[in-house]
């Protein structure tokens, strides 16, 4: 069973509207950030949140 795309989505526009200021447009840094912000507890939907962040941060768009 696979994680579906809009829990992803939702937890990162929630994190970019609460928690703008952590995240930059580097996927290592915004890994940190997610585990520090979150509890969530799988490596793989912390990476698609970091990296659905990043992704939105790089291409300037806001949640």
């Amino acid at each position: 069973m696979g994680v579906k795309p809009s829990y992803i989505k939702s937890i990162g526009t929630e994190l970019l509207e609460n928690h703008r200021e952590k995240f930059s447009g580097d996927f290592d840094e915004n890994k940190k950030a997610v585990s520090a912000s979150t509890d969530i507890p799988t490596k793989g939907v912390r990476n698609r949140v970091a990296g659905y962040i990043t992704r939105k941060v790089n291409t300037g768009r806001t949640a």
